[in-house]
């Protein structure tokens, strides 16, 4: 009985064993991935929720803090680790779905009223301070 006890011991500590470096493996290639697509200009989003731009980032040095823009002139400094993941576009995902023969049909007229407009940050503190003007 002993004997079987010993032999089922072994088996688990093995199979933890090759797990574990399984899973560490796994891990080092999925921090590369992410460090080698970790570039300027990429989407990233962060640990807190967050999305921004990588304005800086040192995949060598993972200490020295990683900058990123979340709007037109913030810039924020994070630990490099705290980059949870790179956003791919949508658009291309979208793209890739469709032939090369299918036309793309935009359902949103870009001239109509209801089409979303883009303020710059200049026209959106103009807009907010004749607004609190009037109140």
């Amino acid at each position: 009985m002993e004997i079987l006890l010993f032999g089922l011991l072994a088996v688990l500590v093995v199979f933890m064993f090759v797990n574990g470096r399984k899973r560490q493996k796994q891990m080092k290639a999925e921090q590369e991935e992410k460090a080698s697509k970790t570039v300027p200009g990429a989407k990233v989003l962060l640990q807190g929720g967050i999305y921004g731009t990588v304005v800086a980032y040192d995949h060598e040095d993972l200490d020295s803090p990683a900058l990123v823009e979340i709007a037109p002139g913030t810039v924020i400094e994070v630990h490099s680790q705290a980059i949870l993941r790179i956003v791919e576009p949508k658009d291309d995902i979208v793209a890739s779905e469709f032939d090369e023969e299918t036309p793309v049909v935009s359902e949103v007229d870009p001239l109509s009223a209801d089409a979303a407009v883009v303020e710059t940050p200049e026209e959106t503190r103009r807009r907010l301070e004749r607004d609190a003007d009037d109140k």
